[in-house]
This record gives structure tokens, sequence and C-alpha cells, in this order.
């Protein structure tokens, strides 16, 4: 329990930040630029956080205070400056999504199935919503894994959808295929909208407009006051072994146009306005989990399979630049801070590149890549999958991914503030290097 003195300090620095929310990928737009000095050179390990399981969620930071979620099913507060826990909340299940903090209050959902808007001081329950229950992604063959004819969850599902705060209302996907609108201070339901799958991506919000993709292979443009649809936009489809498909990228919303990845091995840029299409960037059979940041002229993504931090040009999708990262895949999104990139690793790392430059400024190695990354990674630097996958059967193939996953991987997205970088690791921890 708080002492009273520290719990009145926590509210008034709670207060004093209201103005904003601090959301996933920084604002409800989705930008991830964020006003912070950074870590152009690196020095090490401010303070780390451990935790009972992965940490998938994306941090937010509010009035020097670190929020975010855990595997271990529950949601933590922790302090900017000492790494110490401030609180914790339980759910019944695993968080994976990534929360937003506003008007005194945290959002985030957990696989139990609740949205939940917790008191952003103490973490005590302000309301909780109850959705139409999570699930993962699934199909039959999936990945061409066997028994052929039975229904798989994705074990590459790992993100749940964050919310996204604008105009009082707060947004959100599910695993019931809905996207709600609730009122943030109430929590009572303003609309949902039934897609045809699991929505997991997180909405982006701009000009009264939800722009959010569904597993169902659509992109919508939805009424932000009512929730009806503007428009919808069909992404491809791979109907042989049912992996090439959805929409699990998160939206950005910049000048007029909404970019975003899909796992049909495209970055597509939509007109905002009218949902028709100004290009799409082929990555030639590597999906796009990664969401995209937009920035003086380029959007910088990443892809899974083959490893590429990319840059393009924002209004024609010209390719700028190409980085290789040895075949860990990303599906961390890129945060942008001065002159550096910041991205999570497959490989266990934290990777800062040098806009100026184009290459790599520096890498930070989590624990669980010094722990377990030699197992699982071959003398050329790239994953060692026969390590990991022992047959294709579909429990050997979860089993595979959590090997794989050991060494620490960074699918949590950075959250540059001040002169740190804060992440978390699949390892169970939360980072802040420095």
């Amino acid at each position: 329990m708080q002492a009273p003195a520290a719990a009145v300090v926590i509210a008034l620095l709670v207060s004093a930040s209201a103005a904003r929310a601090e959301q996933f990928r920084v604002d409800a737009s989705h930008s991830g630029i964020y006003k912070a000095a950074g870590v152009p050179v690196l020095h090490g390990v401010k303070w780390k956080f451990k935790t009972g399981a992965a940490i998938v969620s994306s941090p937010a930071i509010s009035a020097g205070i670190v929020y975010f979620g855990s595997s271990d099913h529950n949601f933590y507060a922790i302090d900017e400056s000492s790494g110490r826990l401030r609180w914790k909340f339980a759910t019944q299940g695993r968080v994976t999504s990534s929360p937003a903090v506003s008007a005194g209050r945290v959002y985030f959902g957990s696989y139990d199935g609740n949205f939940y808007a917790l008191d952003a001081a103490n973490g005590a329950l302000n309301w909780k919503f109850t959705t139409g229950g999570e699930r993962r992604f699934s199909a039959r063959h999936l990945h061409g894994a066997d028994p052929a004819a039975e229904v798989m969850p994705d074990p590459f599902d790992f993100f749940l959808s964050s919310p996204a705060v604008a105009g009082g209302m707060v947004y959100f996907g599910s695993g019931d295929g809905n996207v709600y609108a609730l009122d943030a201070g109430s929590g009572a339901l303003r609309w949902k909208f039934h897609t045809g799958n699991v929505v997991h991506a997180s909405p982006a919000v701009a000009n009264g407009t939800v722009f959010v993709g569904s597993w169902d292979s659509y992109f919508y443009a939805l009424d932000a006051t009512s929730g009806k649809q503007r428009w919808r936009f069909k992404t491809g489809e791979d109907p042989a072994i049912n992996n090439q498909v959805g929409i699990q990228s998160s939206a950005v919303v910049a000048d007029g146009v909404v970019y975003f990845g899909c796992r049909d091995s495209n970055l597509y840029a939509l007109d905002a306005a009218s949902g028709t299409k100004r290009w799409s960037y082929s990555t030639r059979s590597s999906w796009v989990i990664s969401s995209p940041s937009v920035r003086d002229g380029r959007v910088y993504f990443a892809t899974s399979d083959t490893a590429l931090v990319l840059a393009a040009d924002a209004k024609t999708g010209a390719p700028v630049f190409s980085l290789s990262f040895h075949k860990w895949p990303f599906f961390s999104s890129p945060a942008l801070a001065g002159d550096l990139l910041y991205i999570g690793s497959h490989a266990g790392k934290l990777i800062a590149i040098d806009l100026q430059a184009g290459k790599q400024a520096w890498a930070f190695q989590t624990d669980g890549a010094h722990k377990n990354g030699p197992a699982f990674t071959k003398a050329d630097g790239s994953p060692n999958y026969d390590a990991a996958f022992s047959d294709f059967f579909y429990d050997d193939l979860v089993v595979g991914v959590d090997r794989m996953m050991s060494v620490g991987a960074v699918v949590s997205s950075p959250v540059p503030d001040g002169d740190s970088v804060y992440f978390g690791s699949w390892d169970g921890q939360l980072y802040a290097i420095n």
C-alpha cells in the first residue's frame, strides 16, 4: 500500500499530465514519433524489472510512471527513475495489450475477455467492460502444419488490440471480431462494429475516423462517433495454407494518408478520406506485422521473415533504404526520436538505427539473448530453426515458437523518454537503458 503522502504526490503528477493521452505509439494517430533525446550513444542498463512471464505489451509513460502488462496476468506501474514497483493489478489472463493513459486513468485489455480502466495513481479499478471473449486467429492447416484438417490457433498471434483514446472515447478491437467504442469516463458502450474475424490490430483515430484492420483481410474506416462504416479496403489472401492473410499491423495516419502492414506481404498507403489505394510496397513473401511511422516525407517499417528495416517515400512508395538483420523477424514497431529509429528484434535485441547515415548505431542484447541465444543462432548470426523445430506437427510448431522466443525476443515496441528507452522482452523483464 502506498504511503498517503506518496499517493498524493502521484495523484498530483497524474492530474498535471491529464491534458494529454499517452498511448500506444504516442498518440491516437499512432505516429511513433517521440519528443525525447533518446540514446544516441548506448551506455547500459538504467534498471530492469522482472515479472513472472513474457512482456509483449509496449509501455506507456506518464507523470514519471511506466505502465505495462505482462503474460503473468498482471498489469504494472513502475517508477520511471528507479524501476521500483508502485502498484500492480491482477487480471485473470495474459495482458498483451499496450496501455493508454488519459485523464488520470489507465486503459488496457486482457486475455480474460475484459477491458479495464484503473486509477493511474493507485491502480484501483474504476470500471471494466466485458467483451464477447478473447481468442486467437485460427485456421485449418495453419502454416502448413499437420494435421491438415485441424483448426489451429495461430502461435504468432501475440498481441491484443491496444486502446486509442480520443474525444472522451476509448476504442479497441477484440478477439470476438468487434471494434468497440466506450465512454472513457464510465465504460458505457457507445457502439460496436462487427468484422468477419479477430481484431487484434490497434485502432488509429484521426479527423473523426477510426482506422483498423481485421483478420478477415479487410481494413476499415469507421465514423468515430457512430461506428458507421465509411469505407473498407480488401487486402490479399492465401487460401492454400492460411497464413498469408489478415492484418496484425496497426495503422498510422499522416497527411491525409493511412499506412498499415499486412500478412499478404504488403505495406499499404490508402487515401484516408476515400480508402483509395495510393500505393503498396511488396515485401516479397514476408509479413508486415510491425506498424509503420511517417516523418519528413518517409515511411519507416519492418518485415518478419526477411528481417528488413525499410524506408520508403511516403507519397510514392519508392524505396529509400533497406537494412538487413540476419533473418531474425521484426514484430516490434519503430519509434523515432531525434536522428534515431529504435526497434525490437526476435534476436533478443533492441536496435538503434542512425537515420541520417542509414546504418545501425548500436544494439542492446537482453538477458534472454545472452542466456539462450547461442543455442538457437547459427554461426552466420541467423536463426537456427532446426534446433527449435523437431517436426511440423502443430504441437511441435508451438514448442518451436516458444524456443525461438526464449532468446529474449523483443516484440514490445520501444518508448524513448528523456535520455532513456523503455521496452519489454520475452524474458519477462522490462528494460530501461540509457
